[in-house]
């Protein structure tokens, strides 16, 4: 699953390869039919924080074979007062445009770290009323969870305490569109770079 292969230099040195795109891939294809027996005949309802989740999404939408339905939020950061001081909080830019009242509801998260967005936006979308409200995430990285009883259902890797490109994941909006999971190098870390989630 985890190779030391470095970065070709037509992308920089990000980092080597985590992971591969066909454990990814794979993994994904897996998480699509755990999903699909869970929810068979549910229609649920998949919704993405933009950006990183995007790909993600797109790769589970097509490897859950039964009836489904797609939305996005986008979410940032609070910035300045009491947010910076207790260390951050999360505001809504985009909301849902689908009702949620008696949907099945499963957020698309890539990584879950502290479990503050995750704990936000569960709590945002349970006051719509669906049906039930649950989460997949790509990758968990629990070693800095502040919030407990995330209803985390679906996991596709516990990773290290490190930070990742590629795969949707991005830094100072590069590397996005890499297939391929890459460590970053310590020299590539800008002063404010974060996935966390």
């Amino acid at each position: 699953m985890h190779a030391s292969v470095a970065l070709s230099s037509e992308h920089g040195d990000v980092g080597a390869i985590y992971l591969k795109r066909e454990d990814i891939a794979s993994r994904v294809t897996e998480l699509g039919a755990e999903i699909a027996a869970d929810y068979d005949g549910l229609d649920p309802l998949l919704v993405a924080p933009l950006k990183s989740s995007v790909v993600f999404l797109a790769d589970l939408t097509r490897a859950l074979p039964i009836p489904h339905t797609l939305d996005v939020v986008e979410l940032a950061p609070y910035t300045g007062g009491f947010a910076a001081a207790s260390g951050g909080g999360v505001r809504l830019l985009k909301d849902v445009d689908t009702p949620l009242e008696g949907r099945h509801v499963l957020v698309v998260e890539d990584v879950v770290d502290t479990g503050l967005t995750l704990h936000f936006l569960f709590r945002t979308l349970g006051l719509r009323l669906p049906a039930s409200l649950a989460a997949v995430t790509l990758l968990d990285r629990p070693y800095r969870r502040l919030v407990d009883e995330l209803p985390l259902r679906y996991i596709g890797f516990r990773v290290p305490d490190e930070l990742f490109a590629g795969y949707g994941l991005g830094l100072d909006e590069r590397w996005r569109a890499l297939p391929d999971l890459h460590l970053v190098s310590a020299t590539r870390l800008p002063a404010a770079a974060t996935d966390a989630a």
